[in-house]
């Protein structure tokens, strides 16, 4: 690809064509991405070290952390907004192969009823990953989990084990479940910001 359409690609994906898109970029790209990487790191980082368990063994510990964590809620909160950014993305893309002005997009059905598609499928991404969040780390996590150790043939097949700063870490899900919710919402309020101004209620940019 060439430098004009690598150009043409990032400014696409930095400055969308609607006012909307734009503070979504805004809000996906600083707020959601800094809260993720910076204190995500901060609450979730040691947290496999300090996962104790009841006997307090290396093998028992790890054997239950992963029990636990089948996925680690970086891990996951990672993908999710790496997924999420397919759809624009692609579309971007596209419209820097085809040399497609942002003001052209909204102007023409086809290009406009594109975009249009990629923001549906950001918010089906986000849906789906609000399930799978709730699937795999609920919206409270206890001070104590009781690990299933029946696979170690212990003696005693249930353990009680520690889970350090679950009170933390019960905000931050808190946290990236609003995050979710205030990203589906922009992403609806974007759709309802180009229908409005392809009827003509809003001035084209």
């Amino acid at each position: 690809m060439s430098p004009h359409y690598m150009r043409s690609f990032s400014e696409g994906c930095l400055r969308p064509p609607t006012v909307i898109g734009q503070f979504h970029t805004l809000f996906f790209g600083s707020v959601r991405m800094f809260f993720l990487g910076v204190l995500g790191f901060a609450v979730y980082g040691n947290e496999a070290l300090h996962f104790s368990c009841d006997p307090d063994k290396r093998e028992v510990n790890l054997f239950c952390y992963n029990q636990f964590r089948p996925i680690t809620p970086q891990v996951f909160w990672a993908l999710q907004l790496v997924i999420v950014l397919v759809p624009g993305a692609f579309f971007h893309l596209y419209a820097a192969c085809k040399s497609i002005k942002q003001e052209d997009i909204l102007q023409k059905s086809f290009y406009s009823g594109f975009y249009i598609f990629s923001v549906f499928l950001r918010i089906i991404l986000e849906a789906m990953a609000f399930w799978l969040q709730i699937q795999l780390f609920g919206f409270k996590v206890s001070a104590i989990y009781m690990c299933d150790m029946g696979a170690l043939e212990k003696k005693f097949n249930i353990t009680r084990c520690m889970v350090p700063e679950h009170f933390e870490k019960t905000i931050f899900l808190i946290a990236m479940y609003t995050f979710t919710v205030i990203t589906v919402v922009l992403c609806v309020a974007e759709i309802f910001e180009i229908s409005c101004r392809r009827l003509g209620f809003l001035k084209t940019q």
